[in-house]
C-alpha cells in the first residue's frame, strides 16, 4: 500500500498545481453545488458540503465564488444541476478503476470516459465490477517530519483512527468514516496540521506493477481521467514500487 499512498501525496501536490490554471477550482464548485443541493447550505448540518468546503480552502478559492457555489446548489441563485455517476473500468495490468464523476449529460460524459480508457490502455468494465474492491475511509495525509510518530498515533488513535503509516517525510492516518471528524478534530487540538484530509474509497486487495512501460501507461491512464472536467474522484487498487512513482512524478 506504500506505493498507492504516495500517489495520493502526488495527486494533492498535483492539485495544488491545478488550482493555479483553475482546473480545480471547477471540480470543487461542482462538489460544493452537489453537495447544497443534496444536504442543505449549512456545513454544520451538512458534512459532505463542509468536507468539500475544506478542499475549496486548501485550493484557495474565492470566498465569492464558494458562496455563489453554494447559493446554486440550494436554488437561491440559478445554475445548471450536476448528476453523480460512477464508472467502473480495468486499466494497464488489470488494475480495478472506480471513476466517481459529476455531469450534466450522462451520455456525453460515459462516451468520453470510454474514449479516455481505450486510448490509454483501458476497458470498461461493467457495474459491480469492481466497486466492492474499494471501501470509504477517511484518508489525513501529514508532513511526518512535522510531529514524532509517537506522539502522532497516541493523539490518532486515542481518537478512534484505524491506523497510521508513515513512509519517509509523508504519515497517512486511515479512519473508519464515522470518526473522521473526531479525528481531524483531536489533530486539530493538539495543534498537529494536516496536508490534506478527504474521505476516500480504499481498495481491499492491491494489483502489483513492476513493469515501468505499464506503470507508465496506467499512470497515464489516471491522470487522463482525472484531467476530465467532469471527474471528482479516481481510485485505483494498484501498488507501484516508489522508484517508478517518483520517477513518474519527476517526469
Amino acid at each position: 500500500m506504500a506505493g498507492h499512498s504516495k500517489w495520493a501525496g502526488i495527486k494533492h501536490k498535483k492539485a495544488i498545481v491545478d488550482a493555479q490554471r483553475g482546473k480545480a477550482f471547477s471540480k470543487v464548485i461542482r462538489e460544493i453545488t452537489a453537495a447544497a443541493r443534496l444536504g442543505g447550505g449549512s456545513p454544520e448540518a451538512n458534512p459532505r458540503l463542509r468536507l468539500a468546503i475544506a478542499k475549496a480552502k486548501e485550493v484557495n478559492l474565492p470566498k465569492d465564488k464558494l458562496d455563489t457555489a453554494i447559493k446554486r446548489g440550494t436554488g437561491d441563485l440559478p445554475g445548471q444541476a450536476f448528476e453523480e455517476m460512477v464508472i467502473e473500468a480495468y486499466g494497464p495490468g488489470g488494475v480495478a478503476i472506480l471513476i466517481e464523476l459529476l455531469t450534466d449529460n450522462k451520455n456525453r460524459t460515459s462516451a468520453e470516459i470510454r474514449s479516455v480508457l481505450t486510448n490509454h490502455g483501458g476497458s470498461s468494465a461493467g457495474a459491480g465490477s469492481v466497486s466492492w474492491l474499494f471501501h470509504k475511509k477517511g484518508l489525513i495525509t501529514l508532513d511526518a517530519r512535522l510531529t514524532g510518530e509517537e506522539r502522532l498515533m497516541d493523539v490518532a488513535l486515542e481518537a478512534g483512527a484505524e491506523d497510521l503509516k508513515v513512509d519517509g517525510a509523508q504519515a497517512v492516518i486511515t479512519t473508519d468514516p464515522h470518526a473522521f471528524e473526531p479525528v481531524k478534530q483531536a489533530l486539530g487540538r493538539a495543534t498537529i496540521r494536516w496536508e490534506s484530509a478527504e474521505l476516500s474509497l480504499v481498495p481491499t486487495t492491491t494489483v502489483r506493477v513492476e513493469d515501468p512501460v505499464q506503470a507508465k501507461a496506467l499512470l497515464g491512464l489516471l491522470d487522463a481521467l482525472e484531467d476530465h472536467d467532469d471527474t471528482q474522484h479516481v481510485y485505483a487498487n494498484f501498488d507501484i514500487p516508489d522508484a517508478i512513482l517518483e520517477a513518474q512524478a519527476a517526469g
